[in-house]
C-alpha cells in the first residue's frame, strides 16, 4: 500500500509505527492521540487452610440447598461449582 504512494521512500526498511505514520501523512489523515492505559492492581492471594476450606464447602452447600427449594436452578448450578473448586483446593492445600 505504502509503495504506491508518493513521497513515501524506503518503505521495506520501515518499522510499522513509521510506516504508518508515513502513510498518514502522505493521505493527509490527522495524527491518531495515544490511549492512556489502565493500570491493573492485583488482589492478594489469600490462603486458606484446609479446616477453613471445608467450613466454607459446608456454608456453600447450605446456600445450595436454598438454591433448589426455591428451584433457583442457575445459582444451584453456580454453587455446585464454587464447592467443586472449594474441594480440589482442599486437596491441593493437604498435599
Amino acid at each position: 500500500m505504502a509503495l504506491g504512494l508518493p513521497g513515501v521512500h524506503g518503505v521495506h526498511a520501515m518499522k510499522k509505527e513509521e510506516l504508518v505514520a508515513a502513510i498518514r501523512k502522505a493521505k493527509g489523515l490527522p495524527e491518531e492521540e495515544k490511549k492512556e492505559k489502565r493500570v491493573v492492581v492485583k488482589k492478594e492471594k489469600v490462603i486458606l487452610s484446609v479446616a477453613e476450606l471445608k467450613q466454607k464447602v459446608k456454608e456453600l452447600r447450605a446456600k445450595k440447598g436454598e438454591a433448589l427449594q426455591q428451584r433457583n436452578w442457575k445459582m444451584a448450578e453456580i454453587l455446585r461449582k464454587r464447592v467443586s473448586r472449594c474441594k480440589k483446593k482442599t486437596r491441593r492445600v493437604a498435599a
